[in-house]
């Protein structure tokens, strides 16, 4: 590989080694996981900032971050004898080129959608051929983690089952079924009971709307949130220069400058 790779190799070797770093030498694949989906996490929230200022600095980093923890592991595999990092480049390589026979091979492929629907055909088929025993499943459901975002995990359920066609012919009728869910979450309020659960089937519906208009549920939202902390963050500005505090301020002078962040933003 690159100098640069073997040298991140080597340097992560020399930390598990005797006289190493204790720390380093303590951790296990168990140990390492929680900080491998907070690296991811720290990741995605880079992408969205390179999205929003064309800065890829963090992402770069973040990047890299995420590269440590599949060195980290395979490190740990390597002195385990359980496969190294080579196996792990090696396999991918294999898999990038086994399921996309459009590219290495005769297959054609005209659409992203037909791409993604014969890479899952070619992971059946695969997994077939190398003996490789899956266990039985109940749902086709079961291929979701339960531990994805919730947002994430609602679109990936509803993808899989509007692949045998159980979903809304269009999005007219997500629009009635939002109205409908919000009847029902109006109605819980003012019974004053099962509100949690009418306000998850509103945003599952929401969700179902995003998939059906190709829009990443999870991403959409994340820019929302970065939108808020943005003008949010214009208010408590504004109101410092003008040596106020956001409890010394009423809510209508908030929302005049949230406005006005909002006009400078070019009122998105």
């Amino acid at each position: 590989m690159s100098k640069t790779f073997d040298e991140l190799i080597s340097v992560m070797a020399r930390l598990r080694a005797p006289g190493g770093c204790p720390w380093d030498r303590e951790q296990t694949y168990a140990s390492l996981a929680q900080y491998l989906l907070e690296e991811c996490y720290e990741t995605f929230d880079a992408i969205q900032e390179a999205d929003a200022t064309g800065d890829t600095t963090n992402l770069r980093e973040e990047l890299g971050d995420v590269l440590l923890q599949v060195v980290f592991h395979s490190t740990i595999a390597a002195e385990r004898g359980d496969f190294t990092i080579d196996e792990v480049v090696e396999s991918v390589t294999e898999k990038l080129i086994l399921r996309h026979p459009h590219v290495f091979g005769e297959a054609e492929l005209k659409t992203a959608e037909d791409v993604l629907s014969n890479w899952d055909e070619l992971k059946k088929a695969q997994q077939q051929a190398s003996g490789k025993v899956e266990k039985p499943k109940e749902s086709i459901l079961e291929d979701v983690p339960v531990h994805f975002p919730a947002l994430l995990e609602g679109q990936k359920l509803t993808k899989k089952a509007a692949k045998v066609k159980f979903d809304w012919e269009n999005t007219d009728q997500i629009f009635d079924k939002l109205t409908e869910e919000t009847g029902e979450l109006r109605a819980a309020i003012a019974d004053g009971a099962n509100i949690e659960e009418e306000i998850g089937d509103l945003l599952f519906v929401v969700v179902n709307l995003a998939r059906r208009l190709d829009v990443d549920a999870e991403t959409a939202l994340k820019r929302t949130n970065r939108k808020f902390r943005q003008r949010f963050g214009f208010i408590e500005r504004s109101l410092k220069a003008d040596g106020r505090t956001l409890k010394e301020s009423s809510l209508a002078e908030m929302d005049a400058l949230w406005n006005a962040a909002k006009t400078a933003a070019g009122g998105e």
